[in-house]
């Protein structure tokens, strides 16, 4: 298996250095400052592979060639995009990068409440909590028809909360649920994000379904012919959020998204920590049943909290999910792999990290700070070196 460490770009305050010290070999990254629907040169691929090179590593993984708004709500400009998105994939396959990361999540990307949740070792990590966002969807962004998601139990404490809540708590709330994509400077609006979930109004579930469906079916066979494994993300977290439907939660939804298209070429980016937010999930039993379309791996826990609607992220080797085992499935996969004649290993990295020691003070991405994902890398890396050895 390749260990890899997710780098986004030369502005990123955790560098190569890093991540080679860190121990890893391969680099997941993308071009941040291109927007969804526009197309990547050869040449600026090639010169971000040139930085990764000069570094001692390799450009193993893109996260993520983007899929635009335009797309999952099938717009006016989705064909164009479409056919950018194919020649993105040509050109990435040109360059010698075989493995796509993408997601499908409507609007907003992965969400937390809290981007400083402090535990008990001192240690900060991040938490979603379902009274929080209730508080900033009902009586902050004020959505129309927020009410109906709600019940009037949740809508009471959900006031509740935002009045023992300070003017500056508030605040950090707005700016932590809208602080838009990983790795981008962007930062929406609140009459932005009201505007984008009214655009997908009529849209639901059965019908966002029906849209990345009509984007596989347009994609898959491009990518298959190029050589280049497409591999989404789950939902973070996996649940319907401010009104928007999520459609790769469960292990159901991921059959069905591997069911769309004939080509291997569509496969999943198995996130342990994303899917393992969610009780009904079974993660080994999820990994068994896909294991031949794995063509990524994020390994992370979550630790879901008694008595509340809430998680947050908990370190590689605690929480809720069960790395072993799920190491071991990985191990096995690949050994299966080889033996047909598959050489090509399974990438993974450490998804996400809890800020320690000198993380304090040092920007970072949240979520990805230097210290957090060594250690997390660390401890993966000695779970495989001891499955490898006894199995």
């Amino acid at each position: 298996m390749e260990q890899t460490w997710r780098w986004f770009g030369p502005r990123d305050a955790v560098t190569l250095t890093d991540a080679r010290q860190a121990g890893a070999t391969g680099v997941v990254t993308a071009l941040h400052d291109i927007p969804p629907g526009e197309v990547w040169s050869v040449d600026a691929i090639h010169e971000r592979q040139g930085t990764i090179a000069a570094a001692g590593l390799t450009w193993s993984v893109v996260e993520s060639v983007n899929v635009s708004e335009q797309i999952k709500k099938r717009g006016p400009d989705s064909q164009r995009h479409i056919d950018n998105y194919c020649a993105t994939l040509r050109n990435l396959a040109v360059c010698g990068i075989r493995t796509v990361c993408y997601n499908f999540m409507p609007v907003l990307d992965w969400l937390r409440t809290d981007l400083e949740w402090e535990l008990p070792d001192g240690s900060i990590s991040m938490r979603f909590e379902a009274l929080s966002l209730a508080a900033f969807d009902l009586f902050i962004l004020k959505r129309p028809g927020a009410e109906r998601d709600w019940s009037e139990e949740q809508q009471r404490e959900a006031h509740a909360h935002l009045e023992r809540m300070s003017e500056s708590e508030r605040d950090r709330l707005v700016r932590t649920v809208l602080a838009g994509l990983p790795g981008t400077s962007e930062i929406y609006t609140l009459d932005y994000v009201r505007n984008a979930i009214a655009s997908y109004g009529d849209i639901g579930r059965d019908g966002l379904r029906a849209n990345l469906g009509e984007f596989l079916r347009a994609v898959c066979p491009c990518a298959e012919e190029v050589g280049v494994r497409l591999c989404i993300h789950p939902d973070d977290p996996p649940r319907p959020l401010l009104g928007l439907p999520r459609i790769a939660s469960t292990g159901e939804d991921l059959q069905f998204i591997l069911d769309q298209t004939p080509e291997p070429a569509n496969g999943i980016t198995f996130c342990s920590g994303s899917l393992g937010a969610r009780p009904d999930n079974n993660l080994p039993d999820i990994m068994q049943r896909v294991a031949s379309r794995i063509y990524f791996v994020h390994l992370r826990s979550t630790k879901r909290e008694a008595g509340h609607d809430a998680f947050y992220e908990a370190a590689h080797l605690a929480g809720d999910v069960d790395i072993v085992t799920l190491m071991k499935l990985l191990v096995h996969e690949e050994r299966r792999r080889v033996a047909t004649g598959d050489a090509h290993p399974i990438p993974f990295r450490p998804d996400h990290g809890n800020k320690i020691l000198t993380d304090m003070g040092r920007p970072s991405v949240p979520g990805y700070p230097a210290v957090g994902r060594l250690r997390g890398l660390a401890e993966l890396r000695g779970v495989m070196t001891t499955v490898q050895a006894l199995t």
